[in-house]
């Protein structure tokens, strides 16, 4: 039987739909679960990783070092994972702060195209003796072999793995096939594949993933996660048993775990709307979903044009206020 890693960042990606809003009782209560069910890592945190609560991206109503403490106490099998994006979260800050609350795999991102800023960020993980992971975000908007080549930076730096995140949920499992496949060939590092399902493609993508080299996979409970949410982790678990991989994940108790995020931590259930198809075609950041939906409301246009303009400028998280600009440029022109 191979084995397979999995990453759940329910408590991340899934604090994306609710606003970057779980409390404290939510985060222990879904760690309990997972812990009990054996997931390997589960991440927790705002939803574009550490230090990232702000007006911009939006606030959390709890702390990093609150939300970090809390999980910690409920994960006595499964690693405390954290997302962390250089230009929101410090090292002498927050990276620090978090290694010192017991953070046990940290995953340093970037966009596609800008691995460079983790350099500091990784090496400072590894001084500490943490696992350190890289993460190419929006990596649809690079051809493989540019995406190489910034994996291959991180490596350098000091990753022991690299994932590739299709943070818009636009990938076909061919660009899966190609991009995975490159990846794997030129690294010598483990690869990971995050998939969204604006397209209905999360499982089926996180699969093609497996079949092309890939040793990590991350899924969320119900899918909770930005946008259309991510693979579905209790759905993902059951057919990799299907396919003969194994990934130390009891069925049954991922299956409660499921059952008892639905119940305690979500609003409503990922489904697939008519924007999140538009934001996958278009090629746009999942976590803008909120956004553009608020903004649309207010400025009275439709968001499947917000999502079609985004994506022709190519923007990417952090760059929320476009949203603004694009919407009045959209009602300028409609006068």
């Amino acid at each position: 039987m191979k084995n397979i890693l999995i990453s759940d960042p329910t408590l991340r990606d899934g604090n994306h739909a609710v606003s970057h809003k779980l409390n404290l009782k939510q985060i222990a209560i879904y760690c309990e679960a997972a812990n009990y069910a054996n997931v390997p890592i589960v991440e927790v945190g705002h939803g574009n990783g550490l230090g990232a609560s702000s007006l911009q991206v939006g606030l959390s109503d709890v702390t990093d070092r609150q939300m970090l403490e809390t999980a910690k106490k409920h994960l006595t099998k499964s690693k405390l994972g954290i997302h962390c994006i250089p230009g929101f979260a410090t090292i002498k800050r927050d990276l620090a702060n978090a290694i010192d609350i017991g953070v046990d795999v940290i995953r340093v991102a970037s966009h596609c195209t800008e691995a460079d800023i983790t350099q500091r960020h990784l090496g400072y993980i590894r001084e500490r003796g943490k696992e350190a992971y890289g993460v190419l975000m929006m990596s649809h908007m690079a051809p493989a072999n540019l995406l190489l080549e910034e994996a291959q930076k991180m490596e350098n730096y000091g990753a022991e793995g690299i994932i590739i995140m299709d943070s818009a949920g636009a990938y076909l499992p061919s660009d899966v096939t190609e991009k995975i496949s490159t990846l794997v060939e030129g690294l010598d590092i483990p690869v990971g594949f995050h998939a969204h399902n604006n397209l209905g493609l999360a499982i089926a993508n996180s699969i093609t993933a497996l079949e092309s080299g890939a040793k990590i996979l991350d899924g969320t409970a119900r899918g909770f996660g930005a946008g259309a949410g991510n693979a579905q982790l209790e759905v993902l678990v059951a057919v990799l048993i299907k396919m003969g991989y194994k990934t130390g994940i009891d069925l049954y108790n991922i299956l409660d775990a499921s059952d008892i995020a639905e119940k305690e931590i979500m609003p409503s259930i990922p489904v697939i709307k008519s924007e999140s198809i538009v934001s996958g075609l278009a090629g746009v950041f999942s976590g803008f979903s909120k956004h553009v939906k608020r903004i649309s409301e207010e400025f009275k246009i439709d968001q499947r044009d917000i999502y079609f303009e985004l994506g022709k400028r190519r923007v990417v998280a952090g760059q929320e206020d476009i949203i603004i600009e694009v919407a009045m440029e959209i009602l300028k022109n409609k006068k």
